[in-house]
């Protein structure tokens, strides 16, 4: 198929290039341009705008920062929906707002389109090796023609129900994410208060109940000064803002997602907010 792809950053940009492993002719655009130049050289085709590309795919996949950016590529007056064409499959990857989500739904069907919410989990190791956790919110037939597409990114992909479903489903993540990163930084943090071997305690404690992905793939980079971004302090920060207002909409309140907000906070306005979410370990070592 032919495939649009907006937004080739840390994890677009290998979502994408498995798109390309798979077959399907990619077209791209990020709002810097070098960010998108080791896709051209493998063959992918630039356009110079969101819309210029809707005008050419079967599909458009995005994968953007922020609600607000996801709101003017596709709401915008020369945004995505405005330049599709009918039939057209519009899905964001972006983890956003669940109501955003219903509103691009409904706007995508009145041009014809199909608009699904396809929030992803697995950080940039799960975008590399096509391991994604797909969570999908729209029309059941959309997401079973989109399949194929999703195949190509992920392993583990579920429709969890109307649109905003997905983006649901991803707050659920990310509040289950939070609170268990706060956890996985005290336990090291204390292995190393209390003189031992953090290396040696993760031996003995990730394969038991305290076990998480956080603890296996996170706290190996914590314990080697690795804070390059998998996933950036700055858009956790944005996805628990999401979280919260979300639950207050709900009259839910959470009050481990509060503290792991203000603790990335604190993160950030040390200079962090770039990092990867493992920088965390910075306030406990």
């Amino acid at each position: 198929m032919k495939i649009g792809f907006v937004g080739t950053g840390v994890m677009g940009r290998s979502m994408a290039r498995n798109l390309m492993a798979a077959g399907h002719e990619l077209h791209v655009y990020n709002r810097t341009k070098a960010r998108a130049e080791e896709l051209i050289a493998q063959g992918a085709i630039w356009h110079d705008s969101p819309g210029e590309l809707a005008r050419y795919v079967e599909v458009v996949i995005t994968m953007v920062g922020y609600p607000h950016d996801v709101e003017e590529v596709y709401l915008g007056e020369n945004g995505i929906i405005a330049s599709a064409r009918p039939g057209t499959y519009l899905i964001d990857m972006t983890t956003s707002s669940p109501r955003l989500a219903e509103r691009i739904e409904r706007e995508a069907a009145a041009k014809g389109c199909h608009a699904l919410d396809a929030p992803v989990s697995g950080g940039d190791i799960g975008a590399r090796e096509a391991r994604l956790s797909i969570m999908v919110g729209g029309d059941r037939a959309a997401f079973d023609a989109m399949l194929p597409i999703f195949r190509a990114m992920g392993n583990n992909i579920v429709h969890q129900g109307p649109a905003g479903a997905g983006q649901n489903t991803k707050m659920c993540n990310q509040i289950a994410i939070a609170s268990n990163m706060v956890g996985v930084c005290e336990a090291l943090g204390y292995a190393m208060k209390a003189g031992l071997d953090p290396q040696q305690v993760m031996r003995s404690i990730e394969t038991g109940a305290a076990g998480s992905w956080s603890l296996s793939n996170l706290g190996p980079r914590m314990l080697a000064g690795n804070f390059e971004p998998g996933f950036y302090v700055k858009h956790f920060i944005k996805d628990l803002g999401i979280a919260l207002q979300s639950a207050e909409e709900m009259g839910f309140d959470m009050p481990g997602v509060r503290l792991a907000r203000s603790l990335y906070e604190k993160l950030a306005s040390l200079g962090e907010q770039d990092s990867g979410t493992q920088a965390l370990f910075k306030l406990y070592s």
